[in-house]
């Protein structure tokens, strides 16, 4: 996604909707939910590879509390060490740039009245250089970085466009410490076109929150995660959907996707046998292509429960629990 700067007019500087600085987590949360923020953006438009329209649309309309919540003191979280990092990202661009940073302690809110959904917070405002006002701090892990070979990930443009869109900002420096020891900055430009497409897609999703309508489920795991939340019990009712022309085209498209996904996962068990079986006891195999290998694991020592319930049944009943039933879906 390119962006090309646009400076034909200078548009209004953002509202301070409420101050952060002392507010609770879940004050700040709820006031997320009254609109879309920056780093909203890209799932409301359907490109965030982490979170669908679906999931967000739960958040936006108070569903989502059977949705699983991030732990901001759980130290196996991305989100933990990006919050733990990004003043020390901020602090290394400003010895990198020379540029001068400060903290915005603010949720801000799109000036123009027909936008007030429209809701940004700024990692940091750069102050006193004329090509840059806003810098976004990131870091990403081993398994992130790869997001970033070509440079700023879709998702994070879109979050950067949104807070231009949002500020009235002309560009923005986005710094990311990839892998813990290695920060590139680049460098986003204001482009009018894509903030004018960007608040129409927005402004689309904002109409399901407002008109409580779910937006179309996208196949991810998160809608798939977002569904079972929305519907987690069914009432034994039978709906007919013989005279819907398109889900009854959805409904044998599936059959035959399924059909052909076992196929190929039968034929996929042939091709591995068959090299198992050429293998024999070897550990590897090489091919001018690549190479394929078949190693014992190592021994590992597991608890033999259904032994030791035979030999001590009262434990079943003292350490019993409940594990909560899900939906399952079936062809027939």
């Amino acid at each position: 996604m390119k962006t090309q700067p646009n400076t034909s007019s200078k548009p209004r500087p953002a509202l301070r909707l409420v101050t952060t600085k002392a507010m609770p987590r879940d004050e700040w949360l709820a006031v997320r939910k009254g609109g879309i923020g920056s780093s909203d953006a890209a799932a409301a438009v359907g490109l965030n590879p982490y979170k669908s329209q679906l999931e967000l649309w739960l958040e936006k309309t108070g569903r989502d509390a059977a949705l699983p919540k991030i732990n901001p003191h759980d130290e196996e979280s991305p989100a933990y060490w990006g919050n733990i990092l990004e003043p020390i990202v901020a602090s290394h661009y400003s010895k990198r740039t020379g540029n001068r940073v400060r903290r915005i302690n603010a949720v801000l809110q799109h000036p123009d009245p027909e936008l007030p959904w429209m809701l940004a917070n700024i990692d940091r405002e750069v102050i006193g250089a004329d090509d840059v006002q806003i810098l976004e701090c990131k870091t990403a892990g081993i398994n992130g970085a790869r997001l970033w070979k070509e440079g700023v990930p879709e998702y994070v443009q879109l979050q950067v466009m949104h807070q231009l869109a949002v500020t009235g900002k002309q560009s923005a420096d986005v710094a990311v410490l990839l892998g813990g020891q290695h920060l590139e900055i680049h460098r986003i430009e204001r482009d009018e076109g894509m903030i004018a497409r960007l608040i129409a897609l927005e402004r689309k999703f904002w109409d399901y929150v407002v008109t409580d309508t779910p937006p179309q489920a996208d196949g991810s795991d998160s809608a798939d995660q977002a569904l079972r939340c929305l519907y987690p019990e069914d009432s034994g009712q039978v709906v007919d959907f013989s005279a819907n022309p398109a889900l009854a085209i959805a409904y044998v498209e599936l059959k035959s996707v399924r059909q052909s996904i076992a196929q190929q996962e039968k034929r996929e068990s042939q091709l591995k046998q068959t090299l198992q079986q050429a293998m024999g006891e070897a550990t590897r195999a090489k091919f001018s292509s690549g190479y394929i290998t078949w190693k014992k694991a190592k021994d590992s020592t597991a608890l033999d429960v259904a032994t030791m319930l035979k030999e001590k049944p009262y434990l079943q009943v003292r350490y019993a629990m409940v594990k909560e039933g899900s939906r399952r879906f079936l062809i027939a």
